[in-house]
């Protein structure tokens, strides 16, 4: 985190920056509008600038970096060299792995190691200019004379290596992954090699980074035959000549080219995540000619369809830009894992297959995504999210721990708190997205009620936050927001559970739902740590991290009290009323966007991007800005909406103040610079903010559009005067999924001024927890 723009956050007054001023029959078609794929790829946000396709199972991406947090991509802007470039990425994520199967093109000497940062001329790595990124698309000039050019299509990569004149070499090297100085060697424990007789190069590796014994296999097959290729083993043992296969740990293999500049040399990969007849079933069925050119344009093409889901114009060209880059990033995962004959790794450990017409998907960070990514989707790409709900559905069923929560190539990671793989099956539901949902059901009664049933860190204390109706802080780490995220996913379950006719469990889970409130204490108003004999944490602190010095030992989840305090999503009025009433919860509120920017110094690095506390950089209350509405102060949210959309986010590497986050920073970008947000998704209802824009105009599928306009809008009129619906007049501060979803045109009247009547009366507020305060 940069302390200098935390500071500046903190100590701005409403912050909104200058944008330019338009007269209102002015407007700026931004249709061509091209994303940066590099912001993000600076600071923290980790994304990649590499070439992939719309929720595509291949991400070919250079690589820069291995062994810090700010290459969890493996990529990082500032760095100055080029280790090679791989097949598979997360994009925005706070722990790395992936980085399959690197390929290095080099004009220079052949060698095996990459050397470092610091030094790359002791090493493979290349110093490098000339970098151009366009969805689908990357290329970039090598120190050595190399000219590379990367595209893909959904499970193949595409390379174009340009080489000058003489000699000139192709390293693929599958010990290279992101490192952890944490772990146990080795992280990888098996690996082969192979070159059939027809010239494809095979492999397989299993990876024990992240996702624990994860197998990748790829086949790949060069438009120029080598002159020689030499298999590298363990310890960087040249094998014989004329050997075509090795096996070992740490694997390479060298394929030369005497006279590699007399003709471009393309190479074209196939993955597959289930064996090697999946990736060479994937490379035939994706790769039929040698037309470099011609997968970039369809590359493109694909791009250039899902981009135009949204367009705007008005605001600045900068904030156009981190529009169509935050759509962009939206739109980069869940990711593919399913090969073309629909199999895939299952969660239970056994390959499935996905029913025909079906796809199986990977990269779920659902403890992120549920918030704004999925419902996003639900809007832009309702076709993609009924594929995801039933992938969903089917991988809950396999999995031996139920509701998905951080699955990656089939398994488990358990990465976060809760299980909020319910989430966006709930809100699917209360959308209308057709699904087998009770099929998914038996799964989720077992994590919700089976306290046998198998834990993973993610679900620790289920039984005491059943007996006690919150999790003791003295017995389980991160209890206060466990008890909170719990009583979420008990909600959207109870939604769920009436869907499979379970009305007993339904009750159960709805009125466990409210165990939120054990670990809110009124009486002071903050989340606060609770033991397991009732009391509170005496000597509390809500800038803390917990009552225990040690860091691992933490009463929040990436986060303190006051973040803390604001998590609730789905019983607001509840809440309200547990605080003391309207006008003490909107004081909390002033309080949680005006205390003191001060963090513990075992703060992590993802509490970032403070007003006052709020910490938009992480994902824990980023719906906090919405919850005025809720009180009839939405001009409150309005002010504080714009001021985020403004200061959080730049057209910039570093223009995303924490991790993407497989797209939630972003797709929060695009949902509340379009005017609304789900602060609820299983409500499925959108509370109104402040629309950045003069005018946007949504794809909604089958024909259906959304329009928003907001004419005159300025960066000094961040208010709603008025706000009208299908050319009606619309008094409340909220409106429902059904209503967007269906098409229409939503239009604000901008103002410079706060409207404090707008939204104010009971019967204009958000509904919350299946109800209205009226």
């Amino acid at each position: 985190m940069n302390p200098t723009r935390r500071q500046l956050l903190a100590s701005t007054g409403l912050g909104l920056a200058a944008t330019a001023t338009l007269p209102a029959h002015a407007r700026l078609p931004v249709a061509g509008t091209k994303p940066n794929l590099f912001i993000g790829t600076g600071g923290t946000g980790h994304t990649y600038p590499g070439a992939t396709l719309p929720f595509g199972m291949v991400q070919l991406s250079p690589d820069t970096g291995v062994e810090r947090w700010e290459t969890c991509s493996g990529y990082y802007k500032t760095d100055t060299s080029i280790l090679g470039f791989s097949h598979t990425h997360l994009s925005g994520t706070g722990i790395g792995d992936m980085l399959d199967v690197l390929v290095v093109p080099s004009a220079g000497p052949v060698q095996l190691q990459p050397g470092t940062l610091e030094n790359p001329d002791a090493g493979y790595r290349q110093r490098f200019s000339g970098e151009h990124a366009e969805p689908g698309y990357y290329r970039v000039a090598l120190e050595t004379g190399v000219q590379a050019e990367l595209t893909v299509t959904e499970r193949t990569g595409w390379h174009r290596y340009r080489f000058p004149a003489g000699k000139g070499h192709v390293l693929i090297d599958l010990s290279h992954l992101i490192l952890d100085k944490s772990d146990s060697p080795p992280l990888v424990d098996e690996a082969l090699l192979e070159l059939a007789a027809d010239g494809t190069l095979s492999g397989t590796r299993r990876v024990f980074r992240w996702a624990k014994g994860r197998r990748i296999f790829f086949a790949m097959q060069l438009s120029r035959k080598p002159d020689r290729i030499t298999f590298i083993g363990d310890g960087d043992t040249e094998q014989p000549a004329g050997a075509t296969r090795v096996a070992g740990k740490r694997l390479k293999a060298v394929l030369q080219f005497d006279d590699a500049g007399s003709a471009p040399l393309v190479i074209r990969c196939g993955i597959s995540a289930v064996d090697a007849d999946g990736a060479r079933a994937n490379l035939a069925a994706e790769a039929k000619h040698w037309d470099f050119d011609r997968v970039r344009r369809e590359a493109a093409a694909l791009w250039s369809k899902s981009l135009d889901s949204v367009k705007v114009e008005g605001g600045t060209a900068d904030q156009r830009t981190i529009l169509s880059s935050a759509l962009y990033h939206a739109q980069l995962a869940p990711t593919l894992v399913s090969d073309v004959d629909g199999r895939y790794p299952g969660m239970d450990g056994k390959t499935q297959t996905v029913p025909a017409g079906g796809a199986a998907f990977s990269t779920y960070s659902l403890w992120d995504t549920y918030r704004s990514l999925h419902p996003l989707l639900t809007l832009v790409a309702p076709e993609q999210t009924k594929k995801l709900v039933d992938d969903m559905i089917r991988q809950t069923a396999q999995s031996r721990f139920g509701p998905l929560v951080w699955p990656l190539q089939g398994k488990e990671t358990g990465t976060m708190i809760g299980w909020h793989g319910v989430v966006p099956l709930a809100e699917a539901h209360a959308k209308g997205i057709p699904a087998d949902y009770a099929a998914a059901w038996p799964a989720i009664r077992k994590r919700s009620f089976d306290f046998t049933a198998p834990d993973k860190d993610n679900s620790l204390g289920r039984d005491l936050y059943d007996k006690l109706g919150y999790v003791p802080a003295d017995k389980v780490f991160e209890s206060v927001s466990r008890t909170q995220e719990y009583a979420y996913d008990d909600w959207a379950s109870s939604h769920l559970a009436r869907v499979a006719g379970a009305t007993e469990d339904a009750e159960r889970l709805h009125k466990r739902s409210g165990n939120w409130r054990n670990v809110i204490d009124g009486k002071i108003g903050f989340a606060r740590p609770r033991f397991e004999n009732g009391q509170w944490w005496k000597d509390y602190d809500p800038v803390q991290l917990g009552h225990m010095p040690k860091p691992w030992w933490r009463d929040y989840t990436e986060a303190n009290g006051w973040q803390a305090t604001f998590l609730n999503q789905h019983d607001i009025y509840g809440m309200i009323a547990h605080m003391g009433g309207d006008a003490a919860y909107e004081a909390k509120l002033d309080a949680l966007f005006t205390a003191p920017s001060t963090l513990p110094d075992n703060a992590p690095p993802d509490i970032s991007g403070l007003v006052g506390q709020y910490a938009h950089g992480n994902e824990p209350d980023q719906h906090a800005a919405y919850l005025y509405s809720y009180v009839g102060a939405p001009w409150k949210t309005q002010a504080m909406v714009r001021r985020l959309c403004v200061e959080m986010y730049k057209n910039d590497p570093d223009g995303i103040i924490g991790n993407d986050d497989c797209g939630q920073m972003s797709a929060w970008f695009v949902l509340s610079a379009l005017g609304f947000y789900p602060v609820d998704p299983v409500e499925a209802v959108y509370v109104f903010g402040s629309p950045l824009f003069a005018r946007a105009e949504m794809q909604l599928g089958k024909g259906r559009k959304l329009v928003v306009e907001a004419p005159g809008n300025r960066a000094d009129t961040p208010y709603v005067a008025a706000v009208t619906w299908n050319g009606r007049p619309w008094r409340k501060s909220w409106i429902s999924h059904r209503d967007l979803a269906a098409g229409g045109t939503l239009r604000f009247t901008m103002s410079a001024t706060p409207n404090r009547a707008f939204g104010r009366a009971l019967a204009d507020r958000p509904p919350s927890f299946g109800r209205s305060p009226a």
